[in-house]
């Protein structure tokens, strides 16, 4: 398998998983069942919602032997790519940030509304990431919109004021917001692989050090690493390296056995997802399943399910050819960030207006209000092919 090789069934899979974060995300009104939401911090168990994000972190993960790969194919150095594995973790911590503050927003203090300041922010991040064409007489037009989005940020963040007492007021970390989160592990993970490049122990290895350390920390024996927490807490917890961590395993093996046998490609696959799954409801012993304490029986039943899905898929796209079905995910699988954040602007765009446009909101009956969130996630999977139309996709 090439690193250039590109199997239809992550960028199905990926465009799924998007697909349900934008369903689940729309999902927050009376009458849902409860287990199509989170669960609550201390309740032991899960809703599709809290498998959701894991399983596009797993996905995160699938892909970097193949980003990575390629660019060592390529004859980049080390210091070239970690500048890459850097900058894009860089951008995602920014633009996690600044999604998290949002919510934050005091507008007396800080003189506009949440809504507007939450649409020059995401204006901002489009102008500065987006991924443009260049030709030969646009270099000075594209270096002055990506100035642009940089002035703004830079403002918005200046005028930005919550009136709490958090950091007197300004911008937080916090716990880093979703994007912030995918930041953490795909720079642990980018640097394992960059590390170890193909080697299939060694990422197993790595894998169960960030479950061993998710293990001592949920157990309260890693307390003498909380002065590094609020920076590095992400990492110090081992929960979310250790689900982008599996996504990579997976493709290591993928790599290594397709080649020449399928079905036991396949096989070695689903029997890691179905260990995973029995280690996780082993830990459940000591951990409940909770994805808000992200505990390791929740990362590892995540693992599972995200590994047996990906099989299948797998072998009904990549194995049986049966691809077309999934047309209307790939815009979305291809372009994920871009899918994932233009929603957020039309959700502002529409509270600013305060007319009562998304109506099945306002209904009580939850057979139209799912109907209401799985139309709203497939139309944001269509803006998202519009918008590359336009030459507008985030790349990071």
């Amino acid at each position: 398998m090439s690193e250039n090789s590109r199997i239809s069934s992550i960028d199905i899979m990926r465009g799924l998983t998007l697909v349900l974060m934008l369903f689940v995300n729309d999902l927050y009104m009376p009458g849902v069942p409860s287990w199509l939401g989170h669960r609550a911090a201390n309740f032991d168990g899960m809703g599709l919602a809290d498998w959701v994000f894991p399983g596009f972190m797993f996905m995160v993960g699938m892909a970097i032997p193949f980003s990575i790969g390629n660019r060592i194919s390529k004859g980049q150095d080390n210091v070239a790519i970690s500048k890459h594995i850097f900058g894009r973790t860089l951008s995602l911590l920014i633009i996690g940030v600044l999604m998290l503050n949002s919510e934050r927003l005091n507008p007396e203090l800080t003189g506009i509304s949440k809504n507007l300041w939450a649409i020059l922010m995401y204006t901002g991040v489009f102008l500065i990431w987006n991924n443009y064409k260049e030709k030969d007489n646009n270099f000075f037009t594209i270096i002055s919109l990506k100035l642009l989005g940089a002035i703004i940020l830079v403002g918005l963040i200046f005028k930005f004021r919550s009136g709490e007492m958090a950091n007197n007021g300004s911008l937080i970390t916090s716990w880093w917001g979703i994007l912030g989160l995918i930041g953490w592990g795909y720079l642990v993970s980018a640097f394992i692989y960059l590390a170890f490049r193909d080697s299939i122990i060694y990422t197993v290895l790595s894998f169960l050090f960030f479950l061993f350390l998710n293990i001592l920390s949920k157990l309260g024996i890693l307390s003498f690493l909380n002065f590094m927490k609020p920076v590095f807490g992400v990492i110090i917890e081992g929960n979310v390296p250790l689900i982008v961590l599996a996504g990579l395993l997976t493709t290591l093996i993928l790599k290594k056995y397709s080649k020449n046998d399928y079905l036991k490609t396949i096989a070695i696959i689903s029997l890691i997802g179905i260990l995973s799954i029995i280690a996780g409801f082993f830990l459940r012993k000591w951990f409940i399943i909770s994805k808000i304490q992200a505990t390791p029986s929740w990362g590892l039943i995540c693992n599972g399910i995200s590994t047996l899905l990906f099989a299948f898929l797998y072998w009904i796209i990549d194995i049986k050819n049966h691809n077309k079905w999934g047309f209307f995910l790939k815009p979305a699988g291809e372009n994920s960030l871009t899918t994932y954040l233009a929603p957020d602007i039309i959700y502002y765009l529409i509270w600013s207006t305060g007319i009562p446009i998304l109506i099945y909101k306002h209904s009580g009956v939850p057979i139209i209000v799912i109907a209401g969130s799985i139309l709203w996630a497939l139309l944001m999977v269509g803006l998202t092919a519009l918008l590359v139309r336009f030459n507008i996709k985030l790349r990071l």
